[in-house]
C-alpha cells in the first residue's frame, strides 16, 4: 500500500497533503469528487460508480489514490497497466480503460495509464494534482515501468474549434500562446505531447477529442 506525506502551500502557508491508497470507505467520497470535479456538460454517467471503484482496488491497488487535507478527501487518481502500440497510438477512453472498470488491466504491461485525475475546485490552488501526478511517476519508477500514458482533454477548444483544427490548437498551447485548463496543467506536471486523439471521450467542450501525453521512466532502458 502506498502512503506519501508532503506539504504543500495555502496562501503561503504549508498545509500538510497524505497521498495514500483508496480503499472502499473512501468510495462515497471519491463519488462526490467527481461529482462537483466534473459538473455538466461533462457526462454524468462517466462519474464514478461503486462496481468501478471496487474493480480499481480488486485489480490494481497500486493505481488507485486519493489525497486528503486535514481528513478531508480532496482528489484522487487511478490508472492500469497496459501494453501500449507506439505505431498505432490512437484509441479511445472506453476501450483501452474497459470503460473505467479495468478489468483489461495487464499486470505485465509496460505502461501506467492514467484513467481518471479529478481535485475537488476549493482544492486546486494547492497543487494537489501535481502531487497526485508525481506519485504515479513514483510508481513507474519503482515498477521498472516504461512510461505514463494518457489522453488530457482539451476543454478549452470549443472556444476555437471554428478556428483551428485540434492539432493547431494543441500547437499554440505548447507555443504558450494559448492556455488550456488541462494540457497547460499536464504540461507543468511533466507530461509530453504524443499525439492528437479524436473521438476519444463524449467530451462537448473537447469536441471529442484528447492529447495523448506520456511521461517517460528516465531509467526504463529501451
Amino acid at each position: 500500500m502506498y502512503r506519501k506525506e508532503s506539504y504543500v502551500f495555502r496562501e503561503g502557508k504549508p498545509v500538510l497533503a497524505i497521498v495514500r491508497t483508496y480503499g472502499k470507505k473512501d468510495f462515497q467520497d471519491l463519488i462526490a469528487i467527481q461529482q462537483e470535479s466534473f459538473p455538466p456538460p461533462f457526462p454524468s454517467d462517466l462519474w464514478w460508480n461503486e462496481e468501478q471503484l471496487a474493480n480499481h482496488v480488486e485489480h490494481y491497488p497500486e493505481g488507485a489514490l486519493c489525497v486528503e487535507i486535514n481528513g478531508e478527501l480532496a482528489g484522487s487518481i487511478t490508472g492500469l497497466l497496459v501494453e501500449f502500440n507506439q505505431e498505432k497510438p490512437l484509441h479511445t477512453w472506453e476501450k483501452i480503460t474497459d470503460d473505467g472498470y479495468i478489468r483489461n488491466h495487464d499486470p505485465k504491461g509496460k505502461t501506467l495509464y492514467i484513467v481518471d485525475i479529478c481535485v475537488k475546485p476549493a482544492f486546486r490552488k494547492l497543487d494537489l494534482g501535481k502531487l497526485l501526478m508525481q506519485s504515479m511517476y513514483e510508481r513507474v519508477v519503482h515498477d521498472g515501468l516504461d512510461r505514463l500514458l494518457g489522453g488530457g482533454r482539451m476543454p478549452g477548444y470549443h472556444q476555437y474549434g471554428s478556428q483551428l483544427t485540434p492539432a493547431q490548437y494543441v500547437e499554440n498551447v505548447v507555443k504558450g500562446e494559448l492556455r488550456d485548463p488541462v494540457i497547460s496543467f499536464l504540461l507543468k506536471c511533466g507530461r509530453m505531447p504524443v499525439s492528437v486523439v479524436p473521438n476519444y471521450l463524449e467530451d462537448e467542450e473537447s469536441h471529442h477529442n484528447a492529447l495523448l501525453m506520456e511521461w517517460k521512466n528516465p531509467f526504463y532502458e529501451r
